[in-house]
């Protein structure tokens, strides 16, 4: 039987456990609602982008239009952008990710192409950090701290241009948490090179419009810009999803501890009795011993 002294210390070390959790998921929650509203508020930016696209694809020559639209006819390798959060406590956030990006490289590898990652963001990172000593493209942390920055997005775009210049890989995509909800994220794996492109544009009605200069010369423009929108985005949607992760997280880690609360006082009360009993029983037994 666990004596009082160790029981009050265990009752007063989840007391302060307690008070953590509580104070991180009301920081989180006061965060959540500007992450949420940022991520809503890219959602149709990206949308319209991708309509113009796919406008302008539709007229678009395919011999001559750019790579970063049609892709490249043989694709050798191919770059995973791996969006993850730099701090953990967000229950199975950091995780899904890292299951989904070895279901990618699986895939990838069994079509028999080679895989080179982008980790942005830790935690991915250090979970696979055995598995892609010899992938690794690149690794960015911090980018996701105290509200995103456009241009470092940008700086991370370029990043990938160059190296898809350079032929350093074939096509690109991105995986990343997709905020639903306060309990629900999905995880999304979304190409960027070559473009994504909509089938059914029809109500865009960009094929009725004629283009100065030509669909090739804005494509040219609008395709680098598109990929950084695109990360942008998918960065927003992270950040929001990694907060609500850890705000129902450490809701979840509050009320456990408040339960465990409850039982180790029961336990300690119920020691406390039998303790006091225990020397009532021996004080008893030596008065009437005399």
């Amino acid at each position: 039987m666990a004596n009082l002294k160790d029981l009050k210390t265990r009752i007063n070390s989840v007391k302060s456990t307690q008070k953590i959790t509580s104070a991180m998921k009301m920081v989180a929650a006061a965060k959540l609602r500007r992450a949420q509203e940022a991520a809503e508020a890219s959602r149709p930016y990206s949308s319209r982008m991708q309509q113009v696209i796919s406008g302008l694809a539709s007229n678009a020559s395919k011999a001559t239009a750019p790579a970063l639209l049609v892709g490249r006819e043989i694709v050798k390798t191919h770059l995973l952008i791996v969006v993850s959060a730099d701090k953990g406590l967000c229950a199975g956030f950091n995780g899904s990710i890292a299951r989904q990006a070895r279901i990618e490289i699986k895939r990838l590898e069994n079509e028999g192409k080679s895989v080179l990652l982008y980790m942005v963001g830790r935690k991915a990172a250090d979970n696979l950090s055995r598995e892609i000593a010899d992938k690794t493209f690149a690794r960015i942390e911090n980018l996701q701290g105290s509200g995103i920055d456009y241009n470092k997005v940008g700086e991370v775009a370029e990043k990938i241009l160059h190296g898809f210049e350079n032929n350093s890989f074939d096509s690109v995509s991105i995986i990343y948490n997709q905020f639903v909800n306060a309990i629900t994220q999905n995880v999304v794996v979304a190409p960027l090179i070559p473009a994504q492109i909509e089938e059914n544009n029809s109500e865009s009605g960009a094929s009725n419009y004629e283009y100065e200069p030509d669909e090739n010369e804005l494509l040219e423009q609008l395709l680098p810009r598109n990929v950084t929108t695109q990360i942008y985005g998918a960065l927003l949607e992270s950040s929001a999803a990694e907060l609500a992760a850890r705000m129902t997280a450490m809701d979840n880690a509050t009320r456990n501890a408040g339960d465990m609360i409850d039982r180790l006082t029961l336990v300690y009360n119920r020691t406390r009795q039998a303790n006091i009993t225990k020397e009532l029983i021996e004080i008893i037994s030596g008065a009437e011993a005399l």
